[in-house]
């Protein structure tokens, strides 16, 4: 990429539903950006309680703003269409209960150039309706730090890394080839997972500037027992993929895909209803399976606590009478 003395065009996409009272929040975090030469992508997916014609008045407030309107689809199929519809050079993600600092674009643009990658992230923290701070899912670095993909890949794995594409700012090319997937509810990961090959390298920046806006009822992230047993049941699936990419690609990371691995089937098993423990649900069954066969690899990974080892023994012996045990100990 040239180190040019210009402002490409960024392209924002905000996937939009149902989010009458936080949308002009999240819309006008953007519109005040420091770095200017934007186009903002709102895609109402088939709302109905009035925001399709709130993003119109938006629109109207901001030449800078397009408005698509669309079928429900779901998160996915949102973004998905905007990529299509992007002019932008590089493309960022809102969500729209959330909202950004005003300097964070520029900083991401600024990374990108100083650091010749591809990729540029910044931290996130999370915040309540009560407007409390919750506890950091990543911990940003004090100093600007650039990873490999591979290096990158690792941080991932150990749940260290974050995965989000809202506190990323990506070039366009890297997302020609693949989509979010649609359907899935740990889409971020799975598509950032895919697309690290083609990264080379990112640099992950200070700061805290996406504010990420947790509260009761919230259409963008309530989920109802079946999509929470499903999104446990992805989280399975995306750790199968990415031991995929890490046979093709990262060898040397095998020990670690496979912790990876190990703690994504953990908390499908502490995590899904009891009553879904059953001999007739496929993919439950598999689980099981798995944590059995691959039970001495695990006893052997160095980089799996020993907690980790033991909750592994446990599930492998008798999965469904641990999470009853488990259950009435937690009620202690």
């Amino acid at each position: 990429m040239k180190n040019e003395n210009r402002q490409p065009l960024l392209t924002i996409i905000v996937p939009i539903y149902n989010i009458m009272e936080y949308l002009p929040r999240c819309v006008h975090s953007i519109t005040a950006q420091t770095y200017q030469n934007l186009e903002i992508l709102l895609v109402d997916d088939g709302s109905t309680d009035g925001t399709g014609e709130l993003c119109d008045q938006l629109a109207a407030e901001d030449e800078r703003i397009r408005v698509i309107h669309k079928e429900n689809g779901g998160s996915s199929s949102a973004r998905n269409l905007a990529i299509e519809e992007a002019k932008g050079e590089y493309l960022g993600f809102v969500d729209s209960d959330d909202f950004i600092t005003v300097d964070m674009y520029e900083r991401l643009y600024q990374g990108i150039v100083d650091y010749n990658v591809t990729v540029a992230q910044i931290g996130r923290d999370e915040i309540d309706a009560e407007g409390n701070m919750l506890p950091n899912i990543c911990e940003p670095p004090k100093q600007p730090v650039c990873f490999e993909s591979k290096e990158f890949l690792r941080e991932l794995l150990m749940h260290r890394g974050d995965c989000s594409f809202c506190t990323k700012l990506v070039h366009r090319d890297l997302l020609q080839k693949e989509r979010f997937p649609v359907g899935l509810l740990n889409e971020d990961f799975h598509l950032l997972v895919k697309i690290l090959p083609e990264i080379g390298r990112l640099v992950s920046l200070p700061g805290q500037t996406y504010h990420v806006f947790y509260r009761i009822g919230s259409n963008s992230r309530k989920i109802d027992k079946e999509a929470f047993s499903r999104v446990f049941g992805d989280c399975v699936d995306n750790a199968d993929m990415a031991a995929q990419i890490v046979e093709k690609d990262y060898p040397d990371l095998r020990t670690t895909a496979l912790r990876f691995g190990v703690f994504q089937r953990l908390e499908y098993l502490l995590h899904i209803p009891v009553s879904q423990m059953r001999a007739d649900n496929k993919q439950y069954r598999e689980i099981v399976a798995w944590m059995r066969r691959n039970w001495w690899r695990s006893m052997s990974n160095s980089l799996l606590t020993g907690k980790n080892k033991i909750y592994h023994t446990l599930f492998a012996i008798a999965p469904k009478g641990i999470r009853v045990l488990h259950k009435k100990l937690k009620g202690l």
